[in-house]
């Protein structure tokens, strides 16, 4: 269940407008048949991400979906990384286990690893009026770290949600959330659970 009961901290701060932003939950990332190192821990977030979901539709916020758009020759595949995620193969769509809604959540395609790059996403929330964004997704340590950094560069508050976030290996899931449980932009920036993401917000 969600908390919504305000901390000290937060009592005379205004009402937050978030915005769920959830990133990479794609069918290359999650598809069991072909597994990643990735894919159970990503598989293990979509319950408390559909829970968010859940309550975000309830209270009319934004829900993005933002997820890899790459092209085979992109720069970032001259390297290591394997091409995955293409524009416009099944790979790149919305997994098959997240609760998205077309008529009702926005899905923005992203060419490279900030949900921010390209997308149009900050005119987005601007115009939504969103203050905060609360970043889902995988994983932990690149896509939702670019995106969590670079939505502090727009100005937006960013609450990491340890539970509806993954990485691998879990060791490094937890290095992150330790890296920023204690940080100098605080309160801006946070670790927080879904579950205790009503105390930031109200």
């Amino acid at each position: 269940m969600i908390s919504f009961e305000k901390n000290d901290e937060m009592q005379n701060s205004p009402p937050e407008k978030p915005a769920l932003l959830i990133i990479d939950m794609v069918k290359d990332n999650l598809d069991p048949d072909h597994p990643l190192p990735i894919t159970p821990f990503a598989n293990q977030i979509i319950t408390p991400i559909n829970t968010l979901i859940k309550m975000f539709r309830k209270e009319n916020w934004p829900v993005v979906f933002s997820t890899d758009a790459y092209h085979e020759q992109d720069f970032i595949f001259t390297g290591r990384l394997q091409p995955h995620s293409l524009e416009g193969t099944r790979g790149a769509e919305i997994a098959g286990g997240l609760d998205y809604r077309p008529e009702t959540d926005t899905w923005l395609p992203k060419r490279r690893f900030s949900a921010f790059f390209q997308t149009g996403l900050e005119k987005f929330l601007h115009e939504k009026k969103v203050t905060l964004c609360a970043l889902a997704g995988i994983t932990t340590s690149y896509c939702v770290l670019a995106t969590m950094m670079d939505a502090l560069c727009h100005d937006f508050k960013a609450v990491l949600l340890e539970d509806c976030t993954a990485a691998y290996p879990q060791s490094t899931h937890e290095s992150i959330l330790a890296v920023y449980r204690r940080n100098p932009m605080y309160p801006l920036l946070r670790v927080e659970s879904s579950v205790d993401l009503g105390q930031v917000v109200y």
